[in-house]
């Protein structure tokens, strides 16, 4: 008896999580279209909705009129049941950007806060800021802390999971250990880091040029650094320490070379765009302005634009020849800049450089990519957490 009673607490578990994932994704359901998704029979779905009702997890949101007989209840997930934050930190370097930007959102997916600041790293430790700039996106929202489940960090870095270490960072204080357990103890609640590459590509892969492919390779070409993601059918290779895609530190003349050692973060780094474009004479403070002068400028953009691509196209001849993606993503606010101009370019220079065949496409995402993507990787957390919970209380 005890066994029977423990299989029929496990399947009404994962009948509870089966409907409140369908509640979760198109949402506004009723009894017969939950029925359809789940193939259960109605008093179980009835008996699923109203422990999901009574637990605060759904909510009756309207009536369906339009067939005979009673008015059909709607359900959806309860907004309010859980939030996700996000929190991009960013290695900007002299851009005067913001260096931290973060939103918080409900469990619907829905935007309820977002907030930009400026913080001196150098003076601020990173702890206090990140409990800081969460505090401000629940006193935004009007949202209780304990309704925050997670916390999703992207940091211009690598995650050592293992050791809970951010390394391969140049913002002050991110790559202390102990930091990431320090700051989810301060917040109460489970804190994920990733890649800011990383997460661009998560973005890529649910709202971008990225949704219908098998995979993709991701360049980011960052107003300092840039970086490299890989998606195989939906799933992210990070390697064994976080550090798959840090493709700025790949090497291009030998160690035994008499020439300087050289990397791509000398070739497509900020500080080489900068002075690509003094060597053109396109103007220009920050590799941002200077791309976006170029992309302006039809009479310098040809000569300016082939140099880069050139530039380019050695690190991502590289990734080609080695991954074979059907489909390259060049993103960050350098490729936006460049746009259709660079793209055109990058294609030329790689057809020259190589007998390559993935296609290349510039991102289409016109937000933030890194904090959409904290926030889609929050969110997945959280609905798979609360899902998790279901099944191990009735476990």
């Amino acid at each position: 008896m005890p066994r029977l009673a423990g299989s029929s607490k496990l399947l009404r578990a994962m009948n509870e999580s089966a409907a409140l994932a369908h509640l979760l994704e198109p949402g506004m359901l009723t009894r017969a279209d939950l029925r359809k998704l789940t193939a259960l029979s109605t008093p179980t779905i009835s008996e699923v909705l109203r422990r999901l009702t009574d637990a605060g997890l759904v909510n009756v949101v309207g009536y369906n009129s339009g067939r005979p007989g009673p008015n059909a209840e709607i359900y959806a997930a309860n907004p309010d049941a859980a939030y996700a934050a996000a929190v991009s930190v960013r290695d900007i370097g002299a851009s005067g950007a913001p260096s931290v930007v973060a939103a918080l959102c409900d469990l619907t997916g829905a935007v309820r806060a977002r907030i930009e600041s400026r913080i001196d790293f150098l003076h601020t430790d990173p702890k206090t800021a990140l409990v800081d700039v969460v505090a401000e996106l629940r006193a935004e929202a009007g949202v209780p802390e304990t309704r925050v489940s997670h916390v999703q960090l992207g940091v211009a870095g690598s995650y050592d999971g293992g050791a809970e270490t951010i390394r391969h960072v140049d913002v002050p204080g991110f790559g202390r250990p102990g930091l990431v357990p320090e700051i989810a103890e301060a917040l109460g609640t489970h804190v994920g880091v990733d890649n800011d590459v990383n997460l661009a590509a998560v973005a890529e892969r649910r709202r971008g040029v990225g949704r219908d492919a098998d995979g993709f390779a991701l360049l980011w070409l960052g107003q300092e650094g840039l970086g490299l993601a890989i998606d195989i059918g939906g799933t992210l290779l990070r390697g064994a320490r976080g550090g798959a895609g840090e493709i700025g530190y790949m090497p291009l003349y030998a160690p035994d070379s008499t020439h300087r050692k050289v990397d791509l973060q000398d070739l497509v780094g900020g500080a080489a765009i900068l002075a690509l474009g003094q060597d053109h004479g396109v103007p220009g403070r920050t590799p941002l302005e200077v791309v976006l002068a170029a992309a302006g400028d039809p009479a310098a953009a040809g000569e300016f634009f082939t140099h880069l691509a050139d530039r380019i196209a050695v690190g991502l001849a590289a990734v080609i020849a080695v991954l074979d993606p059907s489909l390259v993503v060049l993103a960050g606010p350098v490729a936006q800049a460049g746009g259709q101009t660079l793209l055109a370019a990058v294609t030329g220079a790689l057809r020259r450089a190589a007998p390559l065949e993935s296609t290349v496409a510039v991102t289409t995402i016109d937000d933030d990519a890194v904090l959409l993507g904290a926030l889609d990787a929050g969110l997945t957390a959280v609905r798979e957490a609360l899902i998790a919970s279901i099944r191990d209380n009735q476990a």
